[in-house]
């Protein structure tokens, strides 16, 4: 089955790297952030310092909640169990069938501490790739220059169309619609993530080690659904 991709103009994140401010520029190079949506651009560091950021955060808040035998409270966001796939993988995942421009990380951070700031939610491994696929997607669709109808980003995800429909309804309604981001705080961010690792960390970082035998359709045309499947419960 194919999925094309809508294009539209919006934010040319290539762009983020001719900034006045020279020290801005270095910061987006190093994260990755010079390339624009579908380009073959490597692999960003972005993905690495983000995973590694939201792992901690996992670990930190999963340890207070057993120390303090706090129950967790439920969300539309949270699953049965742990997804198998880690942090890292989900993200190497997602950027790697998505498609989307590297800043899509950074402004899905963004989003994600909205969300977590206004809904009062505990960020744990039951809810941290429904989280993450939500904010990716919305994040894709409102900077990147094209991006993919919802039932393929379900697919990338591993859940259905229909609850992609309903976690980015809520995620939207909780963050208040409140997509827009501006360069100071995509700045902050920025700089927050650089400060997650050290350059040998990053370099040995695993990449791609998703721990599954990909199966591409016969047609080799980008534009169709990726045939491994996957599922979060």
């Amino acid at each position: 089955m194919n999925a094309t991709r809508t294009s539209y103009p919006c934010l040319d994140t290539k762009s983020l790297t001719l900034e006045n401010d020279m020290s801005n520029s270095k910061i987006y190079i190093k994260l990755g952030l010079n390339g624009r949506t579908g380009q073959n651009q490597g692999y960003p560091k972005v993905l690495s310092l983000l995973s590694s950021r939201l792992q901690k955060h996992v670990e930190k808040n999963e340890k207070s909640l057993q120390t303090t035998q706090t129950k967790d409270v439920p969300t539309i966001f949270h699953g049965s169990r742990a997804p198998s796939l880690t942090i890292q993988q989900y993200i190497d995942r997602i950027f790697k069938y998505s498609r989307c421009s590297p800043s899509c990380f950074v402004v899905a951070n963004i989003y994600m501490d909205r969300l977590i700031q206004s809904e009062s939610i505990v960020l744990t491994s039951l809810n941290v790739h429904r989280l993450l696929i939500t904010s990716i997607m919305l994040a894709t669709k409102f900077i990147d220059e094209a991006f993919f109808n919802n039932a393929y980003y379900a697919k990338v995800g591993g859940i259905s169309r229909a609850e992609m429909n309903r976690l980015e309804l809520k995620f939207l309604f909780g963050i208040d619609f409140q997509l827009y981001v501006n360069l100071f705080t995509f700045k902050e961010y920025c700089l927050e993530l650089m400060g997650e690792g050290s350059e040998d960390e990053v370099q040995n970082a695993v990449h791609g080690s998703c721990g599954i035998i990909e199966k591409r359709s016969k047609n080799n045309d980008d534009s169709t659904y990726p045939t491994i499947e996957i599922e979060i419960k």
